[in-house]
């Protein structure tokens, strides 16, 4: 491996060691009573110091997650921390360099925008000393594979880890979230010019799904979608296995819906603004009408890779509808009735959840912003 990989680096690993097999095995427990070593962790830390050794007489730098961080290790290692900034500073006050991962997990498919917000030099690193802060290396992206194949990998890593360089090589008062956003949608053309998937295999692989060459009602649905958040509701149905086809509607949706972005933002505009601007009444009317009328029926009943999605394309429908009362509310200066709104918002409250699809409608949320304000908001004190 290391005549394979020049670089000066070279990562072990080393985190979460649950020790189930140790304890299962008598030659292991034989040996940890030989070398006195009282607990799993210990016998780690053994391991991670032979490990290093190795490394180190082929003149490599050891990296590890913070795990490998124990008593006697030589400071020469470099501590990669998934825990976060608390565990990096302690790293560094004990003269270790690090770098931040926590934050930085593309498979989490979190925003641009979140990982935007995360700095290697705050929180705990924040309050170390000048000397301390020379420690920090600074950061890396961390992709894992259980849910990708050659087709979606480049959606899951681009254009969101553009940002997260960005945020990286920056000053720390770079935050600009709407600058951020501008200049990411160049970049992710730009890397369409370098030979990346992350936009061109989009179509193909909605066309595959829905069985048929007109993907236009799959997309309308497609583009406000996002797949869920965390390791907790991706694993919530199965544990992924190399098997898996990878041909469902989540696998096909990015990662972020610059569709429902965007509409977040004419509906906080159109807010900010008192509901006076009719233009921007007009666009939401427009946007939430085509996701009101969209059918997708011909195409769920021609594919079979579409029926989970039955429910979500119905919650759709319904809180967009929603969306348009809301509207209608606001430009005519009328307080709804309370059932209402109460009605309306448990249906968008409920179009929130996952579904079995494993998606999110991420217009479900400015669409309660307009219920909301609907009624007893701002939009009707200036009537």
């Amino acid at each position: 491996m290391a005549a394979l990989f020049p670089d000066s680096y070279f990562h072990i690993g080393g985190d979460e060691v649950n020790g189930k097999q140790w304890d299962a095995n008598p030659q292991i427990q034989d040996f940890k009573r030989s070398h006195g070593l009282k607990s799993n962790n210990e016998l780690q830390a053994y391991f991670t110091k032979r490990l290093e050794k190795i490394v180190s007489q082929l003149h490599k730098n050891m990296v590890g997650w913070d795990e490998i961080l124990t008593p006697g290790m030589p400071n020469n290692i470099v501590i990669q921390s998934w825990r976060g900034p608390g565990s990096l500073a302690a790293a560094a006050k004990q003269g270790y360099r690090g770098l931040l991962s926590n934050g930085y997990y593309i498979d989490l498919m979190w925003s641009a925008a979140r990982h935007y917000a995360v700095d290697p030099m705050s929180e705990a690193t924040a309050d170390l000393t000048p000397e301390e802060k020379r420690h920090i290396l600074g950061g890396e992206a961390t992709m894992w594979s259980e849910y990708v194949g050659p087709e979606t990998i480049d959606s899951r890593i681009w254009p969101r880890t553009a940002a997260i360089a960005e945020k990286l090589w920056s000053p720390s008062d770079v935050r600009d979230v709407n600058s951020m956003y501008a200049r990411l949608a160049q970049i992710s053309w730009r890397l369409d010019s370098l030979g990346l998937t992350h936009n061109t295999d989009y179509i193909p692989m909605l066309q595959r799904i829905a069985n048929d060459e007109d993907t236009a009602p799959l997309r309308v649905l497609a583009d406000v979608v996002e797949p869920v958040k965390g390791y907790r509701d991706q694993f919530a149905r199965f544990k992924p296995t190399s098997t898996d086809p990878l041909n469902r509607l989540v696998d096909a949706a990015r990662p972020e819906s610059d569709a429902a972005r965007e509409f977040s933002n004419l509906v906080d505009s159109f807010l900010a603004g008192q509901c006076k601007d009719a233009a921007l009444s007009a666009r939401l009317r427009r946007l939430l009408t085509k996701w009101h009328e969209n059918n997708l029926e011909p195409l769920i009943e021609k594919s079979f890779l579409l029926q989970e999605i039955a429910p979500l394309a119905q919650n759709l429908s319904l809180i967009s509808s929603a969306g348009l009362q809301a509207i209608d509310y606001i430009d005519r200066g009328e307080e709804p009735a309370d059932n209402w709104k109460t009605e309306q918002l448990a249906l968008v409250q409920e179009a929130q959840q996952p579904t079995s699809a494993q998606l999110l409608i991420m217009v479900a949320s400015p669409i309660q912003r307009l219920v909301e304000a609907s009624s007893g908001g701002a939009c009707h004190s200036t009537k």
